[in-house]
């Protein structure tokens, strides 16, 4: 399964069993600023997939709350087996963000010096900028999953940030020792 939206959808369904609708309202709360939905109706179609795949089950609601609500919507849960590969999946992100970075210097490196110094300058610009958009303010006053995840992604994205200047440094240096005539950026 490659769809980010089905991965995120299974998360939010592995924090809390949900309808479809409310499946939509709370992905576009969580992930609104990292992942798109096209329409609202893919996450019926991820749904369906997570299904077909066993990751979750469909949770019958009980027939006290079926008197309450006119025409019960379904519920889904996530399966013993769908929390497992969820994990599997989150780890394997690990290896991705390696391997996207691997491909970017690979790639990078097939440019001569100095037109590698100039991505590596616009490179420094896009990640300064985006650092500047996605920073969040993150009060200790945030309970729960929403103020462990907001906390969590501020303390990825200062680091990544932190992680890319360093890297943009040594690829600078690099770069303009095969540079003749041009000293490297400090």
């Amino acid at each position: 399964m490659r769809s980010p939206v089905s991965w995120a959808l299974l998360g939010l369904v592995i924090q809390r069993p949900s309808y479809g609708y409310e499946l939509v309202q709370r992905f576009e709360r969580t992930f609104g600023d990292s992942l798109e939905l096209s329409s609202p109706s893919q996450v019926y179609t991820a749904l369906d997939t997570l299904m077909r795949r066993s990751l979750i089950e469909e949770v019958r609601l009980s027939e006290i709350e079926a008197g309450v609500v006119r025409q019960p919507k379904p519920h889904y849960r996530a399966t013993s087996e769908g929390v497992r590969s969820y994990q599997e999946w989150l780890i394997a992100q690990v290896r991705e963000q390696r391997r996207r970075s691997r491909l970017f210097a690979r790639q990078l490196a097939a440019l001569d010096p100095m037109a590698a110094l100039e991505v590596i300058d616009r490179y420094e610009q896009a990640c300064l900028q985006e650092a500047g958009s996605t920073s969040l303010a993150v009060s200790g006053s945030l309970d729960g999953p929403a103020g462990l995840a907001a906390r969590l992604v501020s303390e990825e994205e200062r680091l990544a940030v932190d992680a890319s200047l360093s890297w943009i440094e040594y690829a600078r240096r690099e770069l303009g020792a095969m540079t003749p005539g041009r000293a490297p950026r400090r």
